[in-house]
């Protein structure tokens, strides 16, 4: 069955700490969910995640972290490796899960839904995609075609319904005003 005939909240996640679980785990909050990666010029982002975590959760809001090794090869680590950098170095606390693809033939049926559901991206640098088609053409390589991930760290807001309400690039950060502003009427 293809991943769009499945509802977001049901389709099948694994925790970084190998249990099952969904969204249906988070029913009734904002959330916001973010494919990141330990070795990328957005990691620190990790810092800014926390920080609005810890901000709105008592409001009923999450941030959910999916690592994914699809854009550089930023994201080489174990899940327990994954996990220990994130708490040693940003003190992340907010739900991490199992590594996932986020674009490609492989790609996991939540972001191939997501995508679907917002397929268009609030972009903060217009250049962003040619920056990063910059870089990777040095090793012969090249960002997605829209409305594919460009990069890490893109950043998917959902309202207490568990419908998309935004898509942000990658370099709009987590305590940018245009997202900071669409959490807030969210909630």
């Amino acid at each position: 069955m293809p991943s769009a005939d499945i509802p977001l909240a049901d389709i099948p996640l694994t925790r970084i700490s190998g249990e099952p679980a969904s969204l249906a785990d988070f029913s009734g909050k904002v959330l916001l969910l973010v494919n990141v990666a330990s070795k990328c010029g957005f990691t620190p982002q990790y810092q800014a995640l926390e920080t609005i975590y810890a901000t709105y959760k008592d409001r009923g809001f999450e941030v959910l972290a999916f690592p994914a090794n699809d854009f550089g090869s930023q994201e080489p680590g174990s899940d327990a490796e994954i996990q220990t950098f994130c708490t040693t170095n940003f003190g992340a606390s907010f739900p991490m899960f199992s590594k996932i693809t986020v674009t490609g033939e492989h790609i996991h049926p939540l972001y191939e839904t997501l995508i679907q559901a917002q397929p268009t991206t609030e972009v903060g640098n217009p250049g962003l995609r040619a920056q990063l088609d910059g870089f990777l053409s040095q090793s012969g390589g090249h960002t997605n075609p829209a409305p594919g991930i460009l990069w890490n760290f893109e950043k998917f807001l959902l309202g207490r319904d568990g419908q998309v309400l935004g898509r942000f690039a990658s370099d709009i950060a987590p305590d940018d005003p245009r997202l900071t502003e669409a959490i807030e009427a969210a909630l």
